[in-house]
Order: structure tokens, then C-alpha cells, then sequence
């Protein structure tokens, strides 16, 4: 039995070994000459004037992660509208629960304001 869990054992350590020696690899040999030229601030080529420091409103984050959020869920429709002739009544009701769910969601967001771009 305990066969069977050696070539995840394997994979396992060779997922974690992998990334471990490509990055102890790449900091043994990279070049090791910093100046004040390669630690300055490098913005398109263009040097920065004024203030770097830009904040950004928080409902453009917000809006993004609904949109997210949303196109994600859109995903779960796909295998549903393709297997529909298999399934049952009861993947029927499930999938109206799923989208009053996403309703429900929407309209708090849109109450919330978190749709409004300005």
C-alpha cells in the first residue's frame, strides 16, 4: 500500500525542490555589481518627478473583484448547459439556487455601490 503513494511522494518532492534550486541557482550566479544607476527608481525609461506615490480609490479594486468574481461563476454555467439533457429536475432547482445566489450578490454590490465608476 504504501507503494502507491511513492510517485506522489516523488512529485511532491520535486515540486518543492524544483523552485528551490532554480532561485539558489539564479542567486549564485547573477551578477553582483549594484551602482547608484541599477538601484534608482526605472519608470519607462522616463526619470520620476514629483510625487511616485500614486493612490488609487478603492472602489476600482472593488469593482474589479466583482467583476471577477462574476466571470468566474459564469465558468460553472458552461459544464451545466452542456451536460442538461443528463441531469435531473434536482440539477434544475440547484442551478436556480445558484443563481439566485448571484443575484442576490449583484444587487448587494450594486447597492452597495461597488458597480458605480467614478
Amino acid at each position: 500500500m504504501l507503494s502507491d503513494y511513492t510517485f506522489i511522494g516523488i512529485f511532491v518532492v520535486v515540486a518543492i525542490a524544483f523552485p528551490i534550486v532554480a532561485l539558489a541557482l539564479a542567486f549564485f550566479i547573477r551578477p553582483k555589481k549594484p551602482d547608484a544607476v541599477k538601484s534608482s527608481t526605472y519608470e519607462c525609461g522616463l526619470e520620476t518627478i514629483g510625487e511616485t506615490w500614486v493612490q488609487f480609490r478603492v472602489q476600482y479594486y472593488i469593482y474589479a473583484l466583482v467583476f471577477v468574481i462574476f466571470d468566474i461563476e459564469t465558468v460553472f454555467l458552461y459544464p451545466w448547459a452542456v451536460a442538461y439533457n443528463k441531469l435531473g429536475l434536482l440539477a434544475l432547482v440547484e442551478m436556480f439556487i445558484f443563481l439566485a445566489i448571484l443575484v442576490g450578490g449583484l444587487i448587494y454590490a450594486w447597492r452597495k455601490g461597488a458597480l458605480e465608476w467614478v
